[in-house]
């Protein structure tokens, strides 16, 4: 099997596990097992970083990254139909928007597809500022909001929204998803480990989690700044 080939099936096999795991999400949303708030941010949490796990799948050819951005691209499209109406899905729509209304979708989990799609076209699995925006932007910032909404009870003096414990735990568990993946790429050769990079991570998280806790965020969307600020920063400092 030639590497275009190879990828094609590689495509298609991670494109079935996502819509699989979105599928998934969307019945635990229907059946009620989580409540809706927590069930949206397992789906932010989960669908993109187990989209990574399956890069090293792909072969070093130059086709690769555009035929593994098929997943996330189909789920650009998917959400841009479910947000304007035109797909109706009652159970995704409620497993992944906030209030239960479709026209959510064109907010932020939109962002969230675009991130992941633009991550795997223009950085791919040998670059560090994919893998810190798309852990800072799933780990982090879906473990700051089911922390902050648990524990956080100590509000930040310029964002009441935000929470002490929401902001150190985005910074937290960014950084260690994205150190995570740096062992994880690395047992295959596609990056290196190393103090410096891990340090670099760490800053890139810290700061996605500042901005993050800014009211700004909350107007625009953290699924549009977090990702932002660690392309912008790690364009900067990797």
């Amino acid at each position: 099997m030639g590497p275009v080939a190879h990828d094609s099936v590689v495509a298609v096999f991670t494109a079935g596990v996502a819509l699989s795991l979105l599928r998934f999400w969307a019945e635990m949303a229907k059946r009620g097992v989580f409540e809706q708030k927590l069930n949206r941010k397992l789906v932010h949490i989960s669908i993109g970083l187990v989209f990574m796990l399956f890069w090293p799948m792909f072969s070093s050819g130059s086709q690769a990254p555009f035929l593994a951005a098929l997943a996330p691209g189909i789920n650009i499209i998917r959400m841009a139909l479910l947000g304007l109406g035109i797909l109706r899905d009652e159970a995704a729509v409620k497993s992944i928007s906030r209030q239960g209304d479709y026209r959510e979708l064109l907010r932020g989990p939109l962002f969230y597809a675009s991130t992941i799609t633009l991550a795997t076209l223009f950085y791919w699995r040998t670059s560090p500022i994919g893998t810190a925006a798309i852990c800072n932007l799933c780990a982090g910032d879906g473990v700051a909001d089911i922390m902050g909404r648990r524990f956080g009870r100590h509000k930040l003096p310029y964002n009441d929204k935000k929470s002490f414990i929401g902001s150190i735990s985005m910074a937290c568990a960014g950084f260690l998803a994205s150190v995570g993946y740096m062992h994880y790429f690395s047992s295959f050769g596609f990056m290196k480990v190393s103090w410096d990079i891990a340090l670099r991570f760490l800053f890139v998280s810290v700061f996605a989690a500042i901005v993050e806790s800014l009211p700004i965020s909350t107007d625009l969307d953290d699924n549009l700044t977090v990702p932002l600020t660690s392309f912008l920063l790690g364009s900067a400092i990797f």
